[in-house]
């Protein structure tokens, strides 16, 4: 079976990483666990684990960190290696594309380094392979020359903490997913959440923001922290230009209704896949397909990039006929609801 090509457009409100992002990310992102906003289980078990490995002089377990994109995996990366004290390798999945190069990354940390690797589910087969004895046994094996002089060396390597990141747990392999020692899910933010972050990325900005210009933002956020900081730029730029710089509630409002995101975050697209279902097929089921067809877009991007959103906010069911709108759907848009 063919699979299907997900074509993303640049929304406003995507949560994929983009170039404007890392421009200003890194100056964005906390230096620590203190300063790190959300994910409170989480971060109450890395302040134990990285205290009890500093007093034991070792190096951390691996961690597999998962969940929707921007949600703050790389950033918790860099907060481990900062606490830990030592030096971090960022690389990719799709970045690692033979085994050579796997080993080469491995050799050339230092002892307690921490290697991130993003998307970790799309490493290919023969790389990860390079990984298992890495992650258990600190050591990797090379074959030298062809044929029936070659032979295998095995190389001791430092030790250090492999932390992986990946939107899609369910793509990882058993055998790599089971030698990570902690397994963590990042979880969306919520309101209160969202304001303090936005508050203190405008500190960093240099942006005057009310506090509620700060919740209007963070509740069209999506749950989302890069989210949140991408909404803060677009209403700045656009306070700067038509107001004094001075984001009040009013001034967002505005801003993000020219953006075209609605109170709960939805956009044009959104909002056009509910009303095709509710209008043309009376508020489903609708299988998905049909609905592709309807809307005029990809349907792979339908059900990896808008339905997520829209599920996980009761505002579409999936059944085993189709996916169907629910009430909370109609209340949002202003519809009633028939009988």
């Amino acid at each position: 079976m063919e699979k299907r090509k997900i074509q993303t457009s640049a929304r406003s409100i995507d949560t994929q990483m983009r170039p404007e992002d890392v421009k200003i990310e890194g100056s964005l992102r906390p230096k620590s666990l203190e300063n790190y906003i959300g994910q409170k289980k989480i971060k109450e078990s890395l302040r134990i684990y990285i205290e009890a490995a500093r007093k034991r002089g070792d190096c951390l377990d691996h961690i597999l960190f998962y969940g929707p994109p921007g949600l703050g995996k790389t950033t918790l990366a860099s907060i481990i290696a900062a606490e830990m004290g030592v030096g971090i390798k960022i690389t990719s999945g799709p970045a690692i594309e033979k085994p050579g190069d796997m080993a080469a990354i491995l050799n050339n940390l230092q002892e307690g380094d921490v290697l991130f690797v993003d998307e970790i589910h799309r490493l290919n087969r023969q790389v990860e392979e390079v990984l298992y004895p890495a992650m258990e046994d600190y050591c990797i094996d090379i074959m030298i020359g062809k044929g029936p002089t070659a032979r295998s060396i095995r190389l001791d390597l430092p030790h250090f903490t492999l932390v992986g990141a990946t939107t899609r747990a369910g793509m990882l392999s058993a055998p790599l997913r089971d030698r990570f020692g902690m397994l963590h899910k990042m979880e969306f933010y919520d309101i209160d959440e969202l304001t303090s972050i936005i508050m203190q990325s405008a500190g960093v900005l240099k942006v005057e923001v009310e506090k509620t210009g700060a919740v209007e933002m963070a509740r069209r956020s999506r749950g989302t922290p890069r989210l949140a900081n991408r909404i803060l730029k677009r209403v700045r730029d656009f306070a700067q230009v038509r107001y004094d710089g001075r984001i009040t509630e009013e001034i967002a409002v505005t801003a993000l209704d020219l953006m075209d995101v609605d109170k709960m975050g939805l956009d044009h697209t959104d909002r056009s896949i509910l009303l095709t279902m509710i209008e043309k097929f009376s508020g489903g089921p609708v299988g998905l397909d049909t609905l592709a067809a309807a809307i005029g877009e990809d349907a792979g991007t339908i059900e990896d990039v808008y339905e997520p959103y829209l599920i996980k906010n009761g505002l579409i069911n999936r059944t085993p006929r189709g996916r169907v709108v629910t009430e909370s759907a109609y209340h949002h848009l202003g519809l009633e609801m028939p009988q």
